[in-house]
């Protein structure tokens, strides 16, 4: 049983849940591998009709990559390998047969951004925020999550957003088109989760695999054409010393009242 990653079957449904509250839910590279092995392993099960991707806690649904683990990374060699393994995460999400629900609990920052894009549909409780901050760090994208935006957003608005590296609230999220719904008044992130679900969960399961590889290649004739692409940039913005200069501000430690800036500590 894995200490970072609860996986739980409930019926037609796949619970997959991140349990890292005390890091942020921080996407470790070995939290990433557990994720994309869940997916992988369940992905032959015919009698799943959805599955939903969480995490524990109120405050961060995913903040992003562990910026200690990967200031080792430096070589572009080791910046290619850890794009490409934790793309092939993100990958077993996008390629799972059935709707894949993120349930955002709470922020869903960096990285954590680019799950939440990975997943077909997203609900957010109403405090929760989505944020591509990748450029905070003089980086780009890695795993597929800035093809996403763009396929969401048009390549307008979603350069703008990449560009901002700001922090997107829910309401505005939903608006966008990044969210199906966003809980509201006292209702719960389940009970908002439950009426996304309600329709999904009526279909016949052969009609939610077919509409599911009609999605699925539409987004994989994108990514087939712009990951080279993604990755290069990616390879180029981390191995530059402009990276590593934000990236020794964001790890320096910091006075209390600035640890809730925009900086993360997560990637």
């Amino acid at each position: 049983m894995s200490d970072v990653l609860r996986i739980e079957q409930r019926g037609d449904r796949l619970q997959v849940t991140i349990d890292r509250p005390e890091r942020r839910n921080a996407l470790s590279l070995d939290l990433l591998d557990q994720l994309g092995a869940a997916f992988t392993r369940h992905a032959s099960d015919g009698g799943l009709k959805c599955a939903v991707l969480t995490a524990t806690g109120d405050r961060c649904f995913a903040a992003g990559g562990d910026l200690k683990e990967l200031d080792a990374v430096r070589s572009e060699a080791d910046t290619r390998a850890m794009s490409r393994r934790a793309r092939a995460c993100l990958d077993a999400v996008r390629r799972f047969p059935v709707p894949v629900v993120a349930a955002l609990n709470g922020h869903a920052l960096g990285g954590g951004a680019e799950l939440a894009l990975a997943c077909d549909l997203r609900v957010a409780a109403a405090g929760a925020e989505l944020g591509f901050l990748q450029a905070q760090l003089n980086v780009t994208t890695a795993w597929g999550g800035g093809i996403d935006l763009l396929a969401l957003l048009g390549p307008a608005r979603g350069l703008a957003l990449l560009l901002e590296a700001r922090r997107i609230p829910a309401a505005e999220a939903l608006q966008l088109g990044l969210l199906q719904r966003v809980c509201s008044g006292h209702e719960s992130l389940d009970e908002c989760l439950d009426q996304v679900l309600a329709p999904l969960l009526q279909r016949p399961v052969q009609v939610l695999r077919a509409y599911k590889a009609l999605a699925l290649g539409t987004r994989l004739a994108l990514h087939e054409r712009l990951a080279a692409l993604e990755e290069l940039g990616f390879t180029g913005t981390w191995t530059h010393a402009d990276h590593w200069a934000a990236a020794e501000q964001a790890l320096a430690p910091r006075a209390p009242d600035e640890r809730r800036g925009t900086g993360p500590r997560e990637a």
